[in-house]
């Protein structure tokens, strides 16, 4: 799984959102490495569908799902609509949700060998 945290120069709000994604990362066993993805330009925030700052991006689909690139790609600070309420950040609810779309989650959940696994008889 590529999870990427892209950001701007200067943005209140991405260390925050690097905070939540790497909580709920442990909370719910996925080891991955997130990479900070500073952008510069609106040229790249173009090529890289940039939404704003911070943007979370899992296997290069945006937290919010792929529609949500229909919402214009910017070079600027991005709000997140959770309950009712505005955040520079996205809550963790949204970052376990999209998370959970890409694979699943807990300690319970199978591996892709898990056809394969044989517990250890005692």
């Amino acid at each position: 799984m590529k999870i990427e945290l892209l950001y701007f120069a200067g943005c209140p709000s991405y260390q925050q959102a690097l905070q939540n994604l790497k909580e709920v990362m442990a909370e719910e066993g996925i080891d991955a490495t997130v990479e900070l993805v500073k952008v510069s330009s609106p040229e790249e925030a173009k090529a890289r569908h940039f939404l704003g700052s911070p943007t979370i991006q899992i296997d290069g689909v945006d937290l919010e799902g792929p529609e949500a690139v229909g919402s214009g790609i910017g070079f600027g600070c991005r709000v997140y609509a959770h309950n009712g309420h505005l955040s520079g950040w996205p809550p963790k609810e949204h970052i376990r949700a999209a998370l959970a779309r890409r694979q699943p989650l807990g300690p319970s959940a199978p591996t892709e060998h898990a056809c394969c696994h044989t517990p250890a008889s005692d």
